[in-house]
């Protein structure tokens, strides 16, 4: 079944506001990148606000279309779940877990730039929304993604991409944003459970 696309606002106004703010701070480089990206040591000056819009900037002008061609993906996939409210949620936390999830656990990763990340945690969490509708393809995109992250984990990135964005791509930020889309989602799913 052909799902018709959700061009709502409702649906499509969390990602556009993402894009343009993202587009935004690629403008103003490369003041935005100092100011803004994941910076261990800038975080650990109590710069705090780099956990949040490290997430927003971008390497180079590939980088930001690559990553917003998937929030496009991801919006064309499950953007029938993207009220505005809930968006930002789920997306403000999955770039909280990326980066505490960098900052705690990759320790060498001084520097860090760029959405994709918080677009796994927002596939995963996507996905498993598919799951509890009913949708098997939930399932394969869950198991997808998971294939990805574990070659990542276990081969790196592709040189082409590194190449690509002009830096070296940040495998463990894909692995904390798809674990936190399915916490994100488990926890989101309880609380609902509770209530009702």
């Amino acid at each position: 079944m052909i799902r018709a696309l959700p061009l709502s606002p409702v649906h499509s106004g969390g990602p556009l506001l993402v894009a343009l703010l993202s587009s935004l701070a690629f403008f103003f480089e490369p003041l935005s990148g100092d100011w803004l990206a994941y910076d261990r040591y800038a975080i650990e000056g109590w710069e705090t606000w780099r956990l949040l819009t490290g997430n927003l900037v971008h390497t180079n002008g590939y980088h930001l279309l690559l990553n917003l061609a998937g929030l496009t993906l991801l919006w064309a996939l499950h953007g029938d779940y993207y009220r505005i409210g809930r968006f930002f949620k789920v997306l403000i936390w999955c770039c909280l877990g990326t980066s505490g999830g960098l900052y705690i656990l990759s320790q060498d990763l001084i520097w860090y730039a760029g959405l994709s990340g918080a677009l796994h945690g927002l596939f995963t969490w996507g996905a498993c929304m598919d799951i509890r509708q009913g949708l098997k393809s939930g399932w394969l995109l869950l198991i997808g993604v998971a294939i990805k992250i574990g070659y990542e984990q276990v081969n790196g990135s592709s040189n082409d991409v590194a190449s690509l964005i002009d830096a070296t791509v940040a495998v463990d930020a894909h692995l904390y944003g798809a674990v936190c889309g399915v916490a994100l989602f488990i926890l989101m799913w309880r609380l609902t459970k509770t209530r009702s």
